[in-house]
């Protein structure tokens, strides 16, 4: 079943989304919340927001498995194979009757601040960031959509800071900056699961368009309308649309801010003006928290799974693979069966080459929970000999936000075999099935 938009999705989580209704400000105070939940919290909605009477903010809606699973009706288990089976069937968008994300328009405003709760996250950020919003625009010179999620600073008034680092978004405003125009934007806030996620598969020049993988992921049609004063079709029933244009030849500091990294990054980036805010009457504002496990999600199924999805095509025997959490998908754990030590050092090799994000990789036999860091620890310490088992390159392209490489135009990479050795001194210490259901029969009676 496919959610038409965010309050669907939220609506249908129960007991799985902590309703607080005491007041927080969006400065500091929602993040702090949103940084502090345990790994298995519920998605949280802020009802009572420091200055913004009626607006609502949700946050942590990634950070379990099992959320994103439901978004896709499906299991924890079926997750990756779901993504990469829906992925293939694109649908494209259609446009909508009505439009929901334009209940209520604010012509050229003022003050951005005035009108959406923007989070400021941490200690010494220059100012609030988006986190979450879906960036659109259509490349002037070939008429191709595109969509992505980009930082985006609000540096007062009607004017936001953006970091454009990566395709193909990067080319489209170099492309209109080219001809001297600025590039016509929409910043979507507040999407259903399948779209937010769709913007941030990595489709290539070449690729289908993202709001066609949405439609293929959510097993219908994306509804569209045009944006109020810019040319740009934006989901209909988005919780909030701020439109503008990169301005062309303007370049201002963008930060600091505290990126997945876990550390501060500052950028000299382009510059947007906000010509239009559109939203929903009683909006609900999306609340990313960097460095978090919502953040996690997000890279190890749209980045992770699309890697996955590559190897297995390349590479007999790969069963899994997981961006390790807190990493910034920097690194990565991947499981394999019956795959022989050479094709191992293939696919590391294959691994980090294709994601430029990837600095380290770790292989481990599939009889290891890659997604249980203890137990790629055991793997590491007991099946992986340093001398023997590393892989080294050298003269990478390194990662822009990467502080370890940050000043040089090109970084390292390395890969560890960590996969067992033939003899039986290798076999894993094991219970027997029966013993094993009795004990999981009595922990879950205590977790009623």
């Amino acid at each position: 079943m496919a959610y038409p938009d965010l309050r669907s999705f939220l609506g249908d989580l129960g007991d799985d989304l902590l309703h607080v209704r005491d007041e927080f400000d969006p400065k500091f105070e929602i993040a702090a919340v949103l940084r502090s939940l345990p790994a298995d919290a519920p998605a949280t909605l802020f009802e009572n927001v420091r200055g913004y009477p009626g607006a609502r903010v949700a946050g942590n809606l990634f950070g379990a498995r099992r959320r994103v699973a439901r978004a896709f009706g499906t299991t924890e288990e079926r997750l990756a194979q779901t993504w990469l089976d829906n992925k293939q069937r694109a649908i494209a968008p259609v446009f909508a009757k009505n439009a929901p994300a334009q209940e209520v328009v604010h012509e050229s405003p003022d003050e951005l601040l005035s009108l959406l709760p923007v989070l400021t996250h941490h200690e010494k950020d220059g100012g609030p960031f988006i986190t979450t919003g879906v960036l659109l625009c259509t490349d002037p010179a070939t008429g191709r959509r595109g969509m992505g999620i980009h930082r985006m600073m609000v540096k007062g008034g009607k004017r936001l800071g953006v970091l454009l680092a990566n395709p193909p978004l990067s080319q489209f405003h170099a492309n209109a900056e080219a001809a001297g125009r600025p590039l016509e934007v929409a910043i979507a806030l507040g999407l259903e699961p399948a779209t937010l996620l769709a913007s941030v598969v990595r489709s290539g020049p070449q690729g289908p368009d993202k709001m066609s993988v949405a439609g293929g992921l959510r097993g219908e049609p994306v509804e569209l309308v045009r944006a109020r004063s810019v040319d740009v079709e934006v989901p209909a029933r988005a919780e909030i649309v701020i439109e503008g244009r990169i301005l062309p030849g303007v370049r201002e500091e963008e930060g600091p801010f505290g990126e997945n990294t876990g550390y501060y990054f500052t950028n000299v980036s382009p510059v947007i003006e906000v010509t239009a805010v559109t939203h929903r009457d009683n909006f609900i504002y999306p609340g990313l928290c960097p460095w978090s496990g919502d953040v996690d999600t997000l890279l190890s199924l749209a980045a992770g799974t699309e890697l996955l999805g590559q190897l297995q095509t390349m590479v007999a025997g790969v069963v899994d693979l997981d961006l390790v959490g807190g990493t910034a998908g920097f690194s990565a754990a991947i499981a394999v069966r019956n795959c022989p030590r050479h094709e191992v050092r293939r696919l590391i090799m294959l691994a980090l080459n294709l994601d430029k994000r990837l600095k380290t990789v770790t292989v481990v036999d599939d009889d290891v929970n890659i997604r249980d860091p203890r137990e790629v620890a055991w793997a590491m310490a007991t099946r992986y000999l340093p001398e023997r088992d590393t892989v080294l390159i050298g003269g990478a392209e390194g990662y822009v936000i990467d502080p370890s490489s940050a000043g040089s135009i090109a970084g390292s990479k390395a890969g560890f075999v960590a996969t067992r050795g033939a003899g039986l001194e290798f076999d894993r210490i094991t219970l027997p099935a029966a013993a094993l259901a009795k004990a999981q029969a009595l922990l879950a009676t205590l977790h009623k």
